[in-house]
């Protein structure tokens, strides 16, 4: 068999920590999220302060997010990120902030 293999899809769940809200870190999320390609999911301000992030798609367009979420030119000051792997579910027509 020949060719490439298409990448599965996978969902990755990231909690953004710090100083995310009100500094418009999920305008900027969904930008990059557009500008890798291949994403659908959402960022959505938490009541604890922290900024939640769904991304499904590549994994390797999933886990650039979440470089950029850990290490990129973000707005306000990002000071940890924890995320999940999962199965996708789906229901995303794009990458929306909420």
């Amino acid at each position: 068999m020949s060719g490439t293999v298409p990448e599965e899809a996978v969902r990755m769940t990231a909690w953004v920590r710090g100083r995310v809200q009100g500094v418009g870190f999920r305008w900027f999320t969904r930008a990059r999220a557009l500008a890798i390609g291949d994403l659908r999911g959402f960022a959505l301000n938490r009541e604890d302060g922290r900024v939640q992030v769904v991304a499904e798609g590549p994994r390797e367009s999933c886990e650039k997010l979440l470089a950029w979420l850990r290490e990129g030119d973000t707005p306000g000051a990002v000071t940890g990120v924890t995320e999940i792997w999962a199965t996708p579910r789906g229901g995303y027509a794009d990458f929306a902030v909420r």
